[in-house]
């Protein structure tokens, strides 16, 4: 699997294909190679611990030799990301002002869209920060609808900043030419703004770097998750982040028995031509149905030996 080879990989896909299961697999496949690796999930719904059978939470922990895990919390990620507001705007709001100012940052916090936020500012963080601690980052991503807004978000955000920029720095050359003599202003606002500008375009150019960055999305042999996979890769393809690998998950194998089965297995039959037509431009992996859970390393092993078939 030609994506393998990238130092930051994203996997993705509609709930339930076994995108969690597929990262695994992948950050254990990149850990036995000797790449010391972090997988990252960004699902609120975290199925990490469960797969690896431990306690993994916010924090960055050790999981296997070469491996750790980090599951992003939001709700500590938004707390941090409302703490981090309030020292931005030290300084910049009157002291009497600063208590309500304050208590409207605490209530955003269960506004709409104040988690997508906190997670993206973390994930920002984890592309430019921990690459200087791992070989190879795995995000096992929410489904999808989540993942392409954030995947989308630093082009989105980094087009809003440049606006805020502009009108910042017209404000601060009107109040410049009116009250002081034309002398430039300090402004910690559009400082913080100008530092938020950087990295968003930094990230940005890390997720399209195609030497650098992978997408991978996880599809079963089943009509819903093609159609969503499809549309996917539309829309990421127009903020040119191109998915060119494809995890085909829960193949019924040829030597599934029973009569239930072999009627399933002619069923399926349509819909991995289905795949095959639909997604020409993408490397197809097949993975079949195993008859139990991934629930260990193991098994995570075995699991990956699948994406060396093709």
């Amino acid at each position: 699997m030609e994506v393998l080879k990238k130092n930051i990989i994203f996997v993705g896909g509609k709930g339930g294909v076994g995108k969690s299961t597929s990262a695994s697999a992948i950050a254990m496949k990149s850990a036995q190679a000797g790449h010391k690796t972090l997988l990252v999930s960004t699902d609120p719904a975290h199925n990490l611990g469960h797969i690896f059978s431990q306690t993994i939470g916010g924090k960055t922990t050790e999981v296997s030799i070469n491996l750790s895990a980090l599951e992003i919390d939001p709700d500590i990620e938004t707390d941090k990301y409302i703490k981090g507001v309030k020292e931005n705007i030290k300084g910049t709001v009157q002291t009497s002002m600063m208590e309500e100012v304050h208590r409207q940052l605490d209530t955003a916090k269960a506004s709409p869209g104040a988690d997508e936020a906190a997670l993206f500012d973390k994930l920002i963080t984890i592309i430019l920060e921990e690459r200087d601690n791992f070989d190879k980052i795995i995000f096992d991503t929410a489904p999808t609808g989540h993942t392409i807004r954030l995947l989308s978000l630093p082009e989105l955000m980094g087009v809003w900043i440049e606006g805020l920029l502009k009108k910042r720095q017209k404000t601060n050359e009107n109040y410049a030419s009116l009250l002081n003599d034309g002398e430039p202003v300090e402004d910690p606002i559009y400082d913080v703004l100008r530092t938020r500008q950087e990295r968003f375009s930094k990230a940005r150019e890390i997720l399209l770097d195609g030497k650098e960055t992978g997408f991978i999305f996880v599809v079963n042999p089943e009509r819903l998750p093609i159609l969503e996979t499809k549309k996917a890769i539309e829309l990421l393809d127009n903020y040119h982040l191109h998915v060119k690998t494809l995890i085909v998950n829960k193949v019924l194998p040829d030597n599934a028995d029973g009569d239930f089965l072999v009627r399933r297995r002619e069923h399926e039959k349509q819909y991995v031509s289905m795949i095959k037509d639909t997604f020409q431009k993408q490397e197809l992996i097949y993975v079949p149905l195993f008859s139990h859970d991934i629930t260990n390393k193991q098994q995570l092993k075995d699991f990956s030996t699948y994406y060396e078939k093709g």
